[in-house]
């Protein structure tokens, strides 16, 4: 019989990686590491509550004999300092894929984000993982996951002996799943922008964790798209949803989200409302093709997780 193998999990204690360790721990030793505290895991996975950047986290390596890491811990707060989401995000990453090439981890996966290509106005067709990363022109905030992005990249041409895996989903969604997309679909009623209704991509966090999965078989790297079942206009997910929209004027719309971000009586970002403007839809055939990935929760289910208590 096969040894299991042991996956190590960054940002465990976060909504998705808890997904992930209850998912993955029927099937592989799952070690986790976060800075967080964290007590609601199955019993057989272990957690380290450690931040990344420290030498600690170098002795897990060590001790523990990785033959994967699952890297989930990214700094996503707009509101923090762009130094800290530099410190944590770029420099622990470094750390993360120095340590993989010093202790012979054979495979590293970084769930990256679909939306670091950009709603844009000019944006027509479908993007592949070749399409220039746009969206910091925006957002600013968004800048350190392109620059994580781009540095595993690097890694991966200087490193060839570690499969390295870039993972880019649409917006996830699911049970459990808190972000900025499922908030602003449970909303009712929901602002919506005159004049505009951009086609949307929606993946359920299963399907992604499934993308994870097949990631993991020998031989797989490189940068897959990971998109759910289809396209829809935002109207028809809002219809289908039974949410109530209120169309604004983009200017009106700006200025009072901009007074409730102020004001932290929200947390929707207001360079966010481009996606509520303009499509940035992508092409998920590489994944399909290389990793025979193909989503299994239909549109009616990811409607159905949007809508459970």
């Amino acid at each position: 019989m096969a040894a299991r193998q042991r996956i190590l999990i960054t940002g465990i204690a976060g909504n998705l990686g808890r997904l992930v360790a209850r998912s993955f721990h029927r099937d592989f030793d799952v070690v986790g590491i976060d800075r967080r505290p964290l007590t609601d895991l199955p019993k057989d996975v272990a957690h380290q509550q450690v931040d990344i950047r420290r030498k600690a986290a170098e002795g897990i390596f060590r001790k523990r004999d990785i033959d994967a890491v699952l890297h989930l811990n990214i700094v996503h707060d707009p509101r923090a300092n762009l130094s800290v989401h530099y410190s944590f995000n770029i420099w622990g990453t470094t750390k993360l894929l120095e340590y993989c090439r010093k202790h012979g981890v054979r495979k590293f996966i970084f769930l990256s984000s679909a939306n670091i290509y950009g709603p844009r106005p000019e944006a027509g067709g479908y993007h592949t993982e070749d399409a220039p990363l746009m969206a910091s022109q925006s957002f600013a905030g968004i800048q350190d996951l392109i620059a994580v992005d781009l540095l595993v990249q690097s890694f991966f041409w200087k490193h060839p002996e570690l499969e390295v895996v870039v993972l880019r989903p649409v917006h996830i969604v699911g049970p459990g799943v808190r972000n900025a997309p499922t908030t602003y679909l449970r909303l009712d009623p929901v602002l919506t922008l005159l004049g505009f209704d951009p086609l949307i991509q929606l993946v359920h966090a299963d399907d992604v964790i499934n993308a994870m999965r097949l990631a993991l078989k020998r031989g797989s790297r490189g940068i897959y798209n990971i998109v759910g079942p289809g396209v829809a206009p935002l109207s028809t997910l809002l219809r289908e949803l039974g949410r109530r929209s209120i169309p604004v004027p983009k200017p009106a719309a700006l200025a009072m989200l901009n007074a409730m971000w102020k004001a932290r009586l929200t947390t929707f970002p207001p360079p966010e409302l481009a996606h509520l403007q303009y499509n940035c839809l992508v092409d998920d055939s590489r994944a399909r093709r290389e990793l025979h990935y193909r989503p299994q929760v239909d549109l009616a289910g990811i409607i159905g997780s949007l809508n459970a208590p």
